[in-house]
């Protein structure tokens, strides 16, 4: 396997460091300090072709393969996980769940816009009582004439209170059948949709979280994605790719922190030399080499296996197990290299340590990747 960048790659990658250098890099510290969601990068991220970076070209995206994706996420998230997980989210879960499973109808009015980033998507499963166990949610849809009734609440949803358009996975039948739930499509603007507060988080600062809240909220029957009672499934398969994404996420925070402390450790001197050449602190980096090396392989063969149509229920889920558990590890020790220094917000291995938090939780807690490991070797 050749693990060069394509041509590709490496445009997507000079794009991404210019524009970061340019619209992002200046601004870290206000977005991250503040909460601030910079909603008006991402539509100039949608003219670079980066918020439709899967969808078909007929549709109006890129058309790239997720080799192509995987450096976009991994580009951004070494310079602001939080604008990585955001572009992430998007072209995963809301983006990825319509191209997947919409009609052409419904690929032909939304993917043009959420690939252009007119729309913002956002993705709902998680409740309030559902994290892991999403099969036990509690947010129904009831049918009533051509319309679905909506009523309940989604939470630590991405985007929900600037996304456009948001697919929503509900209970359309008894609590913990997996037949028993499905997907919807609804509207910014569809009465009896609003959203809650958003939430004050230890990282991620800038990329938004907030509640989605159905009172009464009625959909049109046009608006079912695939059957009813296939949302469950649908997530899970929408939910295996999005998982390279956040090992993608979690690489990039990786190898961002072991950059800025490689060259700290490069340019810091202790008792007469750079503290590079002290064997503690040498031995750490090489430990943090050697981890992102690995992840970096377990996120390619995933993306191998992906671009080739094939199941990567597993390798999806290692990569994003392995993946996110480096990144708070490369996180931490490249704090423990900067000494006092990495703990101060003058550097970014402070905001790259509490970033890095999210990948073991989001899409799946690093205990539900073991499962879904465990059941895949058990087979």
């Amino acid at each position: 396997m050749d693990f060069n960048y394509n041509e590709n790659q490496k445009l997507i990658s000079e794009m991404i460091r210019s524009f970061s250098a340019k619209e992002i890099v200046p601004n870290i510290k206000e977005w991250d300090d503040n909460q601030i969601f910079p909603a008006h990068v991402f539509k100039k991220l949608g003219e670079l072709g980066l918020m439709g970076v899967l969808v078909p070209q007929e549709y109006g995206g890129s058309g790239f393969g997720y080799a192509e994706y995987v450096t976009a996420i991994e580009e951004l998230a070494k310079v602001d996980p939080s604008v990585g997980l955001s572009m992430a989210a998007h072209n995963s879960l809301c983006t990825g769940h319509i191209m997947q499973f919409g009609n052409e109808e419904q690929k032909k009015k939304y993917l043009p816009k959420l690939a252009s980033a007119e729309y913002l998507g956002a993705w709902g499963l998680t409740e309030h009582n559902t994290g892991s166990d999403s099969g036990g949610m509690s947010t129904t849809a009831v049918k009533d004439g051509d319309d679905w009734v909506l009523n309940g609440a989604k939470n630590f949803i991405t985007h929900a209170i600037s996304g456009d358009v948001s697919v929503v996975i509900v209970r359309t039948g008894e609590k913990g059948d997996s037949k028993g739930m499905s997907a919807f499509i609804v509207e910014k603007g569809t009465p009896g949709l609003t959203s809650g507060k958003k939430e004050d988080k230890l990282g991620m600062r800038a990329s938004e979280t907030a509640e989605l809240i159905f009172d009464n909220c009625r959909v049109p029957q046009a608006n079912l994605l695939g059957n009813v009672g296939d949302g469950f499934v649908q997530a899970m398969k929408v939910l295996d790719g999005g998982r390279i994404s956040i090992a993608a996420l979690s690489l990039g925070i990786a190898k961002g922190a072991y950059e800025a402390a490689l060259k700290y450790a490069k340019e810091r001197v202790q008792f007469g030399k750079p503290i590079a050449q002290h064997q503690a602190i040498a031995f750490k980096l090489a430990d943090m080499a050697t981890t992102i090396e690995a992840s970096e392989l377990l996120i390619y063969k995933a993306v191998g296996k992906k671009n080739a149509n094939q199941k990567v229920t597993l390798d999806g889920a290692m990569a994003k197990y392995y993946s996110s558990e480096v990144a708070v590890k490369v996180s931490t020790d490249a704090i423990q290299v900067l000494g006092g220094y990495g703990y101060t917000k003058d550097f970014p291995v402070e905001r790259f340590y509490r970033d890095s938090k999210l990948c073991t939780i989001g899409e799946g807690t690093s205990e539900i990747q073991k499962i879904v490991i465990a059941k895949q070797i058990f087979k």
